[in-house]
């Protein structure tokens, strides 16, 4: 039960820390000259220095006053301060990870950018578009923009904007687990740097110790260090604070795998001395974490149990589930080693109820796989197997999401357009051997002795347009058996889930009247289970996607507020399902249908003269 260090997570680190009165009384002199402003160019640029101003402290007041710069520049015809704020939009929400937001503000804020030429901004926004496309896993797409910031930094001639734009596609890779691609990246990053006429000692560093971390997580600990100290003398040389408590947790990290553990808490010390004198809550947490998994590595178990607590302190001050949920698991498992299983049961039952309050899937199947060895060496044989069974079942729910189901997904798309571009081929052919067909019996008169071949030549067009229209009519009849096939799907959903309801209510009702209530309690849990499995979805969604293709997008282009359950409401309207139907598939009442339409038609500010059910079927 090796506890695996925390690493700083540098690369998208966003710190908040607290204002001071220095920081209270110019916040206040900016409200002041905000409020004293006619609607002007100024009025917008001191709302985006409030927000700069209140960003990280009080976001509530930096998101108002980002909306009122938007509103402003609006009414003034100010692109310039339109674009700022629609783009720092798309930074706020990045940073306070609410993903469906941030594409819709970033796609606004490129599109004036490019309309204004300011491409410097345009490549702002992208990169960090890309970062966000990373943290949520869609690395592909990452990589795109990746490439597209590449060619703008590139375009611009601007060397430090070039390495930023290596480093991020050397973020992606690392998290794709491509140490090899992504060391090559930060090279490249690293020889931009070189060319500057103008140093950057700092970038470079950190780019140095990018490539040092890299190193780390690739397993190649011996060879991180020189990296890593490289990194931490220019960081020491500039006074860089942040840099340094990073650069020394990184350091703590290669010794603590190289097991040369006293180096580990030399380095983890130092680290967490720099987070208290900055009063860097996470990053002390983190440190904290860090030192006790080396003193359990020691079998120096109190000690470690000591730090382990600290740390999960601050973090449930900081509101931090995630990393109450690695302390807990910490917890438990120094003593499990300790061979005091009643108390390693008590955090892993922590660990497991926030890791399920959270649906971190990750967490849960680690907790319940360890929970399940805790409960074998108390004898306890048959919660151990059940814990085992729901470990392996969420390890094959992430495997199937974020493998199987991409897989799916790209071979679904390639197939759909596949063939609706035979379809439009196949017209185009059609439409061409119909123009061939209909020469002049003029044209025909004058091929002379090439009538008996122009004859042949007619009959072999005639018939090749009639295997084209057979053949337009078989992928005609392919897209019309998958309608079917949806709305087959749908209403065996409607169906299967009416049915498991009826029968959960049933051995409600059971559980009641009877002494079993064991037995009826798992077929509860079961049955819940089912109801709320995502996979029956998934399924619907692929065939949905191919007989209604860019409905999802277009929905998402014209009301980009929707949410993904209303996108799922909308999706089930364009069935023409009924309210049972529909009420069945999603497990809700026909009450919460009625209300869910309501608050849908409110959001798409539908007047009650008009029918949702028209206008999402003309979507």
């Amino acid at each position: 039960m090796k506890s695996i260090p925390k690493t700083s997570s540098f690369f998208s680190l966003f710190l908040i820390i607290n204002l001071s009165a220095q920081d209270n009384k110019k916040l206040d002199s900016l409200s002041n000259q905000y409020n004293m402003l006619a609607n002007s160019k100024e009025k917008v640029e001191t709302a985006e220095r409030i927000f700069v101003e209140t960003r990280r402290t009080h976001k509530d007041l930096a998101l108002s006053y980002l909306h009122k710069g938007l509103s402003i520049s609006r009414k003034i015809s100010y692109l310039e301060g339109e674009a700022m704020a629609l783009k720092n939009l798309g930074f706020y929400y990045s940073n306070y990870r609410e993903s469906d937001s941030v594409p819709f503000y970033f796609e606004k804020a490129i599109s004036l950018f490019e309309k204004i030429k300011n491409k410097k901004e345009k490549f702002k926004s992208l990169l960090e578009w890309t970062r966000l496309e990373n943290l949520e896993g869609n690395f592909d797409k990452a990589l795109r923009f990746s490439k597209q910031c590449i060619a703008l930094a590139q375009e611009l001639e601007n060397g430090e904007m070039i390495s930023d734009a290596f480093q991020r596609k050397s973020t992606i890779h690392l998290d794709k687990g491509e140490y090899k691609l992504a060391t090559e990246a930060l090279i490249t990053a690293s020889r931009v740097l070189d060319t500057l006429k103008e140093k950057k000692p700092l970038k470079k560093a950190i780019v140095v110790v990018g490539i040092g971390r890299t190193e780390v997580l690739g397993e190649n600990y011996s060879a991180s260090l020189s990296h890593l100290q490289e990194g931490l003398e220019t960081f020491k040389e500039h006074k860089d604070a942040r840099w340094q408590a990073i650069t020394y947790m990184e350091l703590g990290s290669a010794y603590y795998h190289l097991e040369d553990y006293e180096k580990s808490l030399e380095n983890y010390n130092r680290s967490l001395e720099i987070s208290k004198e900055q009063k860097w809550q996470d990053f002390e947490a983190a440190n904290l974490g860090n030192i006790g998994a080396v003193y359990m590595e020691q079998k120096d178990y109190k000690r470690a149990l000591q730090y382990f607590f600290r740390g999960n302190e601050i973090s449930i001050v900081r509101g931090s589930i995630n990393n109450q949920i690695i302390n807990y698991n910490d917890i438990a498992s120094t003593y499990y080693l300790m061979g005091n299983f009643y108390k390693a049961l008590e955090n892993y039952n922590h660990a497991v109820q926030l890791a399920d309050s959270i649906q971190s899937i990750d967490n849960l199947s680690d907790a319940l796989s360890e929970r399940a060895n805790t409960y074998e060496k108390m004898g306890a044989f048959q919660k151990s197997i059940a814990d085992l069974k729901a470990s392996q079942k969420l390890k094959d729910s992430i495997f199937n999401e974020n493998k199987s189901k991409q897989i799916e997904k790209l071979k679904t798309q390639y197939e759909t357009e596949k063939k609706e571009q035979q379809i439009v081929l196949q017209e185009q052919e059609i439409t061409v051997l119909q123009q061939k067909a209909s020469i002049s019996n003029l044209q025909k008169l004058l091929m002379g002795i090439g009538l008996l071949l122009s004859l042949l030549g007619f009959y072999a067009l005639r018939q090749k347009m009639k295997r084209n229209k057979l053949e337009k009519e078989k992928v005609d009849a392919e897209l019309e058996f998958k309608k079917k096939e949806l709305t087959t799907h749908a209403l065996h959903l409607a169906k299967k889930n009416e049915t498991l309801e009826s029968l959960k209510q049933k051995a409600e009702e059971l559980k009641l009247n009877t002494d079993s209530k064991k037995g009826y309690t798992q077929l509860i849990s079961t049955i819940n289970f089912d109801l709320q499995d995502d996979n029956n979805w998934e399924n619907f969604s692929k065939y949905f996607e191919e007989v209604h293709k860019d409905f999802n997008s277009n929905v998402k282009i014209k009301y980009p507020e929707v949410t993904s359950n209303e996108l799922r409401l909308m999706a089930l309207l364009k069935m023409n399902l009924s309210s049972k139907e529909i009420a069945n598939i999603l497990n809700i009442s026909q009450e919460g249908i009625k209300k869910a339409r309501y608050r849908l038609r409110k959001k798409l500010d539908i007047t009650s003269e008009d029918s949702l059910q028209d206008l999402v079927l003309a979507l």
